[in-house]
């Protein structure tokens, strides 16, 4: 009970941490987004351009993730309860993003859909793989380690498609075309993150299908492997998130 109570305090130390960062990191871009429009540093504190930018879609994405963030935060130390607490905040937060960028443009109802089943997706994907790395680390909690690689799997055999499916309507309803695949900024970049998902999506399938199943069979250099590869799936998904800010940020549909 003593080693479960840890492990639960460390996942959850490991969760605020994120909110923490992800306040921050919001606070940060709406200031930056104030210093976009002065054309210096300055916008970043300027009354009135920040109250200029508080009236429009930028800032009701603000305010929807500082409250889902908040949410979050304050849910982790709610006992059982906060546990639903943290998710409606996570939920709230991920509904922020559909308020601005290309998709809230397309002013499509199903593309804000897709949209939040893409990033409830991408966030079941991303929060699991810090806990299964530490896991897989110690030789003590390698049993812990393959039924939380087992159970993940159970769950990305649904979630996977459901990425690949919607992410693809969604670039098919953004780009267009072939041609603008090809030929635009913004398809060329769409192209080089759909090749690195792609390498995403492969190491994944070495996690479910090789080595979970021989961690599970209680194989030790499964478990170094595991580490490693979830360590490789980090950088990736780092470079996908960096390659996702470049799409919704500095390159138009046009470009």
């Amino acid at each position: 009970m003593a080693t479960l109570m840890f492990r639960l305090n460390r996942t959850r130390g490991l969760a605020a941490s994120f909110a923490v960062l992800g306040l921050f990191a919001t606070i940060l871009s709406f200031s930056l987004r104030g210093a976009n429009l002065t054309g210096d540093l300055s916008g970043m504190t300027d009354p009135m351009m920040l109250s200029l930018l508080w009236t429009t879609p930028v800032g009701t994405a603000l305010a929807l993730r500082l409250i889902g963030l908040n949410l979050l935060l304050v849910g982790l130390f709610l006992g059982r309860i906060g546990a639903w607490v943290s998710v409606l905040g996570g939920i709230i937060a991920l509904f922020s993003f559909t308020q601005i960028g290309h998709i809230s443009g397309s002013e499509s109802a199903l593309m804000e859909v897709a949209l939040m089943l893409h990033l409830l997706a991408v966030a079941l994907w991303i929060g699991v793989l810090t806990p299964l790395y530490r896991l897989a680390l110690t030789s003590t909690t390698y049993a812990s380690a393959a039924d939380v690689g087992h159970q993940f799997g159970l769950v990305a055999s649904v979630t996977v498609p459901v990425l690949i499916v919607v992410g693809g309507y969604m670039g098919y309803q953004l780009v267009g075309s072939f041609t603008a695949l090809i030929q635009t900024g913004y398809g060329q970049a769409l192209i080089i993150k759909i090749f690195l998902f792609s390498g995403l999506v492969g190491l994944a399938a070495v996690n479910k299908l090789r080595l979970i199943p021989a961690l599970r069979l209680g194989d030790p250099v499964a478990a170094s492997h595991l580490s490693k590869s979830i360590y490789v799936e980090w950088l990736v998904i780092l470079a996908v998130l960096g390659m996702t800010a470049v799409l919704t940020t500095n390159l138009t549909l046009a470009t």
